[in-house]
């Protein structure tokens, strides 16, 4: 898991939390065992965001779907993101997970959570991050569909 420290003085330790897992993941737990973490006395916010595949994409049925990144560059382009959401609003901490591998259905494939003083900042972080991890993050997706598969070329 990688930690990010914010450049900021004014603030004490902002930190985020970054992980790419082959497999599934409970991101309650993960949420639960992070929140435990940290001093939740400075805390009056948390938002989160879990995203799960669908069935369906580009008016297709979509079986499965394999998600692959580049390991090290996937990596520094989250540490960016976090950071930057540090930078921009007053946060406390950053969590974001990431699924890789073989993928179906319902399964969760990311989650992204935000902790500040107040509910404004968190929301603000927590939709920054899953905007821009859906654009700049470096994952590619391959659909598996019932007789044919294609690589997703603009994530929804």
């Amino acid at each position: 898991m990688m930690k990010l420290h914010s450049s900021r003085q004014s603030r004490v330790a902002n930190v985020a939390n970054i992980k790419i897992i082959n497999g599934e993941f409970d991101p309650f737990a993960i949420l639960s065992q992070q929140s435990a973490s940290l001093d939740m006395s400075k805390i009056g916010a948390c938002n989160s965001f879990v995203g799960s595949m669908r069935d369906f994409n580009q008016g297709d049925s979509v079986l499965t779907m394999e998600l692959e990144y580049y390991p090290g560059m996937t990596e520094k382009a989250l540490e960016k993101l976090a950071n930057h959401a540090i930078e921009k609003w007053n946060i406390n901490d950053v969590l974001i997970v990431h699924r890789v591998g073989p993928i179906k259905p319902s399964d969760v494939i990311v989650l992204v959570a935000a902790w500040s003083a107040h509910r404004a900042d968190a929301f603000s972080a927590c939709r920054f991050l899953i905007d821009e991890l859906k654009t700049k993050a470096p994952f590619w997706k391959k659909e598996q569909l019932k007789n044919s598969s294609r690589w997703v070329e603009k994530n929804t």
